[in-house]
């Protein structure tokens, strides 16, 4: 474990893992932490050795020193490129490849956009960021869907409310109604989750740019997508995954929640 402390920023805290030799950095889902991937121990961490990081709000990694109105407004995309130089600053300025899931694909992202030329390889699982979320869309930049975001947030009924209606309509399955629901429980866990997005919302890669970069570099790429999953189905993804030219993509009998002992079996078990 150990951090990277970004000026104008704050410390960005990491997990350490995996039993190869090769560096991966690696960006959790909503909820979790850096420790998210532990679960591939059979699969990736074989081949890597993970940096995974706390997204703020999340785990030990702190802001420092940012007001309510600068969260609010969001995390310039610049200051991703931060993570990866003070990574440099401590291991070395050297070849290392990507993973994100969910919403932490978006960083993974960014990272492709600024060092294609040192990247050996991108894990995309479940992944935001290769479409326009338009449940996304309208909470962080529609007038009207901002105000609803801040009184859910505020209310002690309103979030269970929603999140039981999206369950019935079946935008989400029971695993991540499950989840969902443990991390609004609470009034901390609500401004979390408020915050979280915010901070987040202007961290939007240029999939066009990626998709010439990863070709342009010939960069392994591989895509996970859960055949169930309603959030950032495979469907969303497919003008992006047509741009690629020798992208490995899978599309697994799971929803959102993916990375589990049943992804690692089944990259375990995929033909050499």
């Amino acid at each position: 474990m150990g951090f990277l402390d970004i000026k104008g920023l704050g410390k960005a805290h990491y997990h350490e893992y995996g039993m190869g030799n090769k560096p991966m950095l690696a960006f959790h889902g909503y909820g979790m932490t850096g420790r998210q991937f532990h679960v591939l121990e059979n699969s990736v961490l074989q081949q890597y050795h993970l940096y995974g990081f706390d997204h703020f709000f999340h785990g030990e990694s702190k802001l420092n020193g940012w007001t309510e109105q600068q969260i609010l407004a969001g995390m310039p995309r610049e200051m991703v490129k931060a993570y990866a130089e003070e990574w440099f600053k401590q291991f070395g300025r050297q070849r290392f490849s990507v993973m994100g899931y969910s919403i932490g694909a978006n960083i993974a992202l960014i990272l492709v956009e600024e060092y294609a030329e040192l990247i050996d390889e991108i894990i995309l699982m479940a992944p935001d960021g290769l479409a326009v979320y338009k449940g996304f869309e309208i909470l962080m930049h529609k007038p009207w869907g901002r105000y609803l975001f801040k009184k859910v947030t505020k209310s002690k009924w309103l979030a269970p409310a929603l999140l039981k209606n999206l369950k019935n309509i079946r935008f989400i399955d029971d695993s991540l109604y499950t989840i969902a629901y443990n991390e609004i429980d609470t009034e901390q866990k609500r401004l979390d989750v408020y915050y979280t997005l915010n901070l987040i919302k202007l961290l939007k890669p240029d999939t066009n740019k990626v998709a010439e970069l990863i070709n342009k570099h010939n960069i392994k790429c591989r895509l996970v997508f859960g055949r169930h999953d309603n959030l950032f189905p495979k469907k969303a993804a497919l003008p992006f995954i047509a741009s690629l030219q020798n992208a490995e993509v899978h599309e697994v009998d799971m929803g959102h929640w993916l990375v589990t002992k049943q992804l690692d079996n089944y990259l375990v078990n995929l033909p050499q």
